[in-house]
């Protein structure tokens, strides 16, 4: 065996060195040549294709240090090394995750179906279990996290009162625990205020202290001012009464807001119309109320949807409402409703922009004679929603022009005390109401008279070719439901439950306008269409009858294409049309029976602490786009 001696009597042994892909090895040599003080051993590189190593040895010389050196060249002394010597060293490789190379639409469709599940009308969940489900997806990882932010600032629901600990421990206000740790939140970091675009408030539960009142309104107005890019105010309409209040003046600033919904209600110093005071004619609001009002509305270029309603004899005049119009280019959905006849009348009627829905309700300054002409003004040529509620229409040839004039019209909205007529004497032509484009009707007339026997007459006659579905819960007769298509039961499972059930039986004589009292009625005349022979099927062998085989009756006509429905817009509602008090009314929120604790999560391995809340109310957002 070949040896080499070197100083002070070190032997170095070339093939005994240990193989050096394993990583093991090099850190015993490593130590093994620190621990020595004769002898010390470094290579330039452990990942060449070819081993080509350089020592350094050092000793003492006359000068305290002597040195000695080998190179690369030197080593032709060394045998051939081992072949795994010239495999490069093996470095862990990292597992790809696989939730990394999603798209980001999936995860999208994940938080709307979680959205779906917790906001479904028959959930036993509410919105603070659904913050609290994100909130815990996004602790998942890094990835669900920066998927989930979006969704968890986007709409913001805050449901009913906050809970006993923040308000006793963290805060000395009544109201508003809640809104100002999410104003904090939204004040540091403005990369989260960008993604907020609906905002829920709790409602307060005490209307009277005005003190505690104007600072819940300046906490939200606070959070509104924070969000840059909010596009609606969702469950919280407090009234306006043409004074300064920062919420509305916080609302204004929103160039995106898309809906909006204003609840105006008359001052307490108000003077009325009827005032012999003559400093407010011709109106009885101020210059700078009348001037302010209008501000609030400048920057508002992407509204879609505007509500106006009256609480209380609330004021807002013709002018007013011409300016309105006038500010706002992309208004698309407009609902008025409540106003005296000297603030909206036929010429405020006339001076609507083109619209695609509009509900006019309980306006008594509109008459048949200004329904016409509206029906032959460019602006109404694009309605496709029409909802005229308590106008009182006294004659059928208004709501006739009108359908026949808007050619776009696809769903259509009538309820009123009483029957329009056609005039008396004259000769009448089939179909006498008539729409190409209609597919939905809601056609409610309580005081019975020839309104529904001509509707049905049209409808058999042809006028409604694309008529799918007839809402009509005053068919007193069932004229309507005999024309549209047979059905097994019309009754719902809650009937037996519903609070009408006590006062429809103590009111059989006088006219009912509830779902219960027309579903029970449409469901007799079922029943009793049953019990009648409708044809028979006689089975005949060299005519001689063999068999005869009765077919009992039914209500509605076979073959129609129309559907008869008696389901409200509000689910579980007693009520068929949708109300302004079904959006503005927070009592539910604040008068809580039988709200959500969190309990239906009671199996989670976590315990009470994690699942437990403060009981809240089971909040379903209003859809502004029902009441078209």
């Amino acid at each position: 065996m070949d040896v080499q001696q070197r100083d002070h009597g070190s032997l170095f042994l070339p093939w005994d060195t240990p193989k050096l892909h394993d990583a093991a090895s090099i850190a015993r040599l490593s130590r093994a040549s620190v621990a020595s003080n004769k002898t010390s051993a470094s290579w330039s590189s452990m990942e060449q294709s070819q081993y080509s190593p350089t020592w350094s040895q050092s000793g003492r010389g006359s000068s305290g240090r002597s040195s000695y050196s080998r190179s690369s060249n030197q080593s032709s002394i060394a045998p051939s090394l081992s072949p795994y010597q010239n495999k490069p060293l093996m470095r862990p490789v990292k597992t790809r995750r696989p939730f990394h190379s999603l798209p980001q639409e999936i995860y999208d469709c994940i938080m709307k179906q979680l959205k779906i599940l917790h906001s479904d009308p028959l959930s036993p969940s509410c919105a603070t279990c659904y913050l609290r489900d994100l909130h815990s997806i996004a602790l998942t990882s890094k990835t669900f996290c920066r998927a989930v932010t979006p969704h968890l600032y986007d709409s913001i629901w805050l449901v009913g009162s906050d809970s006993s600990s923040h308000i006793r421990k963290r805060f000395k206000i009544k109201y508003g625990a809640r809104l100002k740790l999410l104003r904090r939140s939204l004040r540091d970091s403005s990369a989260l205020a960008q993604y907020v675009r609906d905002l829920k408030v709790p409602e307060p539960a005490d209307y009277s202290n005005k003190a505690e009142r104007a600072k819940f309104i300046d906490i939200v107005a606070s959070i509104i001012m924070a969000c840059p890019n909010l596009e609606c105010l969702v469950g919280f309409y407090p009234t306006y009464s043409h004074e300064f209040d920062r919420l509305r003046y916080a609302l204004s600033t929103r160039a995106k807001l898309r809906e909006h919904v204003w609840v105006i209600t008359g001052k307490e110093t108000a003077p009325t119309r009827s005032s012999p005071t003559t400093y407010f004619q011709p109106g009885i609001l101020q210059p700078e109320e009348t001037e302010m009002f209008l501000r609030y509305h400048d920057r508002w270029s992407s509204l879609r949807t505007l509500f106006l309603h009256s609480q209380n004899t609330g004021v807002l005049e013709h002018e007013l409402f011409v300016g309105v119009f006038s500010r706002l280019p992309s208004l698309e959905h407009l609902a008025i409703s409540n106003f005296a006849a000297d603030d909206f009348d036929d010429e405020t009627l006339m001076a609507l922009p083109s619209l695609r829905s509009l509900r006019l309700e309980d306006l008594h300054g509109v008459t048949d004679n200004g329904i016409s002409r509206f029906a032959r003004t460019p602006a109404s040529k694009h309605l496709r929603a029409l909802s005229l509620i308590n106008l009182e229409i006294m004659a059928l040839g208004v709501v006739s022009k009108l359908l026949s004039s808007l050619r776009q019209l696809n769903r259509f909205t009538l309820v009123q005390k009483s029957s329009p007529e056609l005039p008396l004497g004259g000769w009448v032509m089939q179909p006498i109401v008539a729409s190409t484009s209609l597919s939905y009707l809601h056609w409610d007339i309580l005081i019975p008279g020839n309104a529904n026997d001509n509707l049905a007459s049209s409808i058999m006659a042809g006028g409604f070719p694309s008529l799918r579905t007839i809402r009509a819960p005053s068919d007193h007769h069932g004229v309507l439901q005999a024309v549209c298509r047979p059905r097994e039961s019309i009754t719902l499972a809650s009937d037996k439950y519903s609070y009408s059930l006590k006062y429809a039986a103590t009111n059989r004589d006088r006219y009912l306008r509830t779902l219960y009292a027309a579903r029970k009625a449409a469901q007799e005349r079922i029943e009793e269409a049953r019990t009648r022979i409708r044809f028979k099927v006689i089975v005949e062998e060299d005519g001689v009858v063999q068999q005869v085989f009765p077919i009992n009756g039914y209500m509605g006509l076979v073959g129609s294409i129309i559907d008869y429905t008696l389901t409200p817009d509000v689910f579980g509602s007693d009520n068929a049309v949708i109300d302004i008090l079904d959006l503005v009314d927070g009592t539910k929120e604040t008068q809580v029976k039988d709200g959500c604790t969190g309990l239906w999560n009671s199996h989670h391995p976590a315990g009470k602490k994690w699942w437990s809340h403060t009981e809240r109310y089971r909040y379903t957002p209003v859809q502004l786009s029902r009441y078209f």
